[in-house]
């Protein structure tokens, strides 16, 4: 949670957090020196698997943790036999956009003033992947 915290100005509340430990949810996380500095939350639906949410704590970025994460979920999504990966981004986040176009994610779509921000709202770019061997449409 203190990660999540700290990467987000709107932070998942704590009773999000702790439902997507459980059911459709799967996770992973990254330590260094037996100190958490990262997780994802991956969500199955059907055949597709969905990025909910990747952090890494402020003293660990830039150090390729998100990359490491985001190869994790990838593998653990294709390991159970997904055909098709999304996730939404903050289009101001032009650091994780990179990341998931270095990853083949490719724009699908946006959703109009999804995220919250101090003044407004902020549109979410949709992006995603179909895996190699997946029998689903490519984007």
């Amino acid at each position: 949670m203190a990660i999540e915290v700290a990467c987000h100005d709107f932070p998942w509340s704590e009773n999000t957090m702790k439902s997507c430990l459980s059911g459709r949810y799967f996770n992973g996380a990254i330590y260094q020196q037996d100190t958490l500095a990262g997780f994802y939350i991956g969500e199955v639906a059907g055949p597709d698997h969905t990025l909910m949410d990747i952090c890494v704590a402020p003293a660990y970025q830039g150090k390729g943790l998100a990359k490491a994460l985001l190869n994790d979920f990838m593998l653990a999504s294709e390991q159970a036999g997904a055909e098709n990966l999304f996730l939404e981004v903050r289009e101001s986040n032009t650091t994780a956009i990179g990341l998931y176009q270095w990853a083949g994610f490719s724009e699908v779509g946006i959703r109009k003033d999804y995220y919250p921000r101090v003044n407004g709202k902020e549109d979410a770019i949709l992006m995603a992947k179909t895996l190699s061997f997946g029998s689903g449409s490519s984007f």
